[in-house]
C-alpha cells in the first residue's frame, strides 16, 4: 500500500512539473531581444521613449524585448558590435560605423524626417550673431562646441560644412576653442549659459527641447541651417534570423513601420518610420573619408 501511495505521489510530481505555463513557455522559447540607441539627448526622455518601444515591440515580435542604456555614442556601437545588443536607434555615422564593424548587419528602417535631417548652428545673443542663409563667416574666432565627436549632425556634418566655408581650416584653426558636449541638448544648455558662444545641434533636439520649455530663446537662437543629409535609423545585426527565426528581421522591420501611436513617436521628434537599407547613407562615408573621421 506505501509503495503504491508513493508511486501516485511520484507519478503526481512529474504531471505537475510537466505543466508548463504558456506565457514562461513563450518566453523561454528565445533570448530577450535586446537593443540599445546612441544618448543623443537628456537621459529621462531617452528611457520614456525606448522604454515605450521596448513594450511595443515585445507585443508585436513575441520575444522578450529589453532596452539597454549606454554612456555615450561609441558604448553604443560597441555593444552593437560584440553582440550585447540586436539593434539599435543609431546616428546616421554611427550606423555607418557598425555596419561596417558587423557584415550582415543591416539598416531596416529611419524616421521619415531622417532622409532629409539638418544641422543648426546656435549662438548666445550675446554675441550679436544674427540668422543667416549662409554660414556666417563671424563665426570665426569665438568658442564653439560640437555634440559627441561621433555624432552625424552634432559633428561630422557641420565639420563638413565647416571645412567647406573655410577653406584648408580645420575647426581648431576656425575657432578660438573647440568643445564636445556629450549630446545636442548640453549643446544648447552650454551655449544658452555662454560657456561656448557658438554651438552645432540636431534640429529635431532644439525643437523637441524648446517644446518642453527646455531653451531660452532670449539667451540662445538658431543662426543658420545647414543643406539636408541622411541621418539616424534602426540597424538590425546580420544573424537575428538565425536566433530567433526566419523572417524575424522583416517582422521586425514591419514592427517599426507599423508604430503610429503618438505616444511612441512624438519623444523620437517624428512623424513615423519608414523602410530604409544600408546605400541609403553612402554619402556620409564619403564625407566621413573626406573629413578624416572614418578610416
Amino acid at each position: 500500500m506505501r509503495q503504491a501511495l508513493c508511486g501516485l505521489l511520484v507519478l503526481a510530481a512529474l504531471v505537475a512539473a510537466s505543466r508548463v505555463d504558456p506565457a514562461s513557455a513563450q518566453a523561454g522559447a528565445a533570448p530577450p531581444f535586446v537593443f540599445t540607441g546612441i544618448p543623443d539627448q537628456d537621459e529621462s526622455r531617452l528611457v520614456e521613449r525606448f522604454g515605450r518601444v521596448a513594450a511595443y515591440l515585445e507585443g508585436r515580435l513575441g520575444v522578450p524585448v529589453k532596452y539597454i542604456p549606454v554612456k555615450n555614442y561609441p558604448a553604443a556601437v560597441t555593444a552593437f558590435t560584440n553582440g550585447q545588443v540586436q539593434l539599435a536607434w543609431f546616428g546616421g555615422f554611427t550606423g555607418v560605423q557598425a555596419r561596417r564593424a558587423v557584415p550582415g548587419s543591416a539598416a531596416i528602417a529611419q524616421g521619415a524626417e531622417d532622409a532629409a535631417f539638418k544641422t543648426y548652428l546656435i549662438a548666445n545673443v550675446r554675441t550679436g550673431l544674427k540668422p543667416s542663409a549662409d554660414l556666417p563667416p563671424a563665426i570665426a574666432g569665438r568658442t564653439f562646441t560640437f555634440g559627441s565627436r561621433a555624432s552625424t549632425s552634432g559633428r561630422l556634418m557641420p565639420e563638413y560644412f565647416i571645412r567647406q566655408a573655410f577653406p584648408g581650416k580645420t575647426p581648431e584653426q576656425v575657432f578660438a576653442r573647440v568643445g564636445f558636449s556629450g549630446d545636442h541638448s548640453r549643446t544648447i544648455q552650454l551655449v544658452q549659459s555662454g560657456a561656448f558662444e557658438v554651438g552645432a545641434v540636431d534640429y529635431a533636439v532644439w525643437d523637441l527641447d524648446a517644446k518642453a520649455g527646455k531653451v531660452d530663446l532670449g539667451a540662445v537662437t538658431v543662426i543658420w541651417e545647414s543643406p539636408t543629409f541622411p541621418d539616424y535609423q534602426w540597424t538590425v545585426r546580420g544573424d537575428v534570423d538565425a536566433r530567433y527565426g526566419a523572417g524575424f528581421t522583416e517582422r521586425l522591420r514591419a514592427a517599426l513601420i507599423g508604430i503610429a501611436d503618438p505616444a511612441i513617436l512624438e519623444p523620437f521628434g517624428r512623424s513615423k518610420f519608414v523602410p530604409v537599407d544600408n546605400a541609403a547613407y553612402d554619402s556620409l562615408i564619403k564625407v566621413g573619408a573626406s573629413t578624416g573621421l572614418l578610416d
